[in-house]
């Protein structure tokens, strides 16, 4: 006659296999914690963007530039904010005190340096060879090989917006050479 008891087995995991599982769990919670945040330090956030990949402007901290900011420069005055992808971007005051649909990058195509604008000689000038450009950013002396790369930019509910430059270049006539 069969007992109307279970039969005792032994357990199906040992008593180290337990320990072990707590430990790993243990560890696991604070070294994925601490991955996570170097993750989210190492892969910036994406940034919200218009219509053909516009971007807001921004300030060297990141903060968005309102539109009555820069207007409020002198006519003729150059900008420089914080563009697409964060590139350097000067943005132009027009005469009639508004902003030109076109932004032109802060980066020298001979060797990629920043360069200040000279409001004197009516030039961005490159101090790290010598290169001059227009107020266009076309080439005016070398050894700069190509014309500055340009942004649109365009005022909407007073912010700036700066998208990408992919068609024709308006001075050259050509397509872009950094599309």
């Amino acid at each position: 006659m069969e007992s109307p008891y279970l039969p005792i087995e032994s357990p199906s995991i040992s008593r180290r296999q337990l320990l072990n599982f707590i430990t790993g769990a243990v560890l696991a919670v604070p070294t994925g914690a601490a991955l996570y945040v170097v993750g989210k330090f190492f892969i910036p956030p994406a940034e919200k963007t218009g219509a053909g990949g516009a971007i807001i402007a921004k300030d060297i901290l990141g903060n968005p530039i309102p539109a009555t900011q820069i207007l409020a420069e002198a006519p003729g005055s150059r900008a420089l904010v914080a563009g697409v992808s964060g590139e350097p971007t000067y943005l132009i005051v027009k005469e009639d005190n508004t902003l030109d649909s076109i932004g032109i990058l802060d980066n020298c195509t001979h060797l990629g340096c920043s360069f200040p604008w000279n409001p004197m000689d009516q030039q961005f000038q490159c101090p790290c060879h010598g290169s001059r450009y227009a107020p266009d950013g076309t080439v005016v002396r070398g050894p700069a090989p190509l014309p500055l790369k340009i942004f649109h930019v365009a005022v909407v509910d007073n912010n700036i917006l700066i998208s990408p430059w992919t068609e024709t270049d308006p001075r050259t006539g050509e397509t872009p050479w950094w599309v």
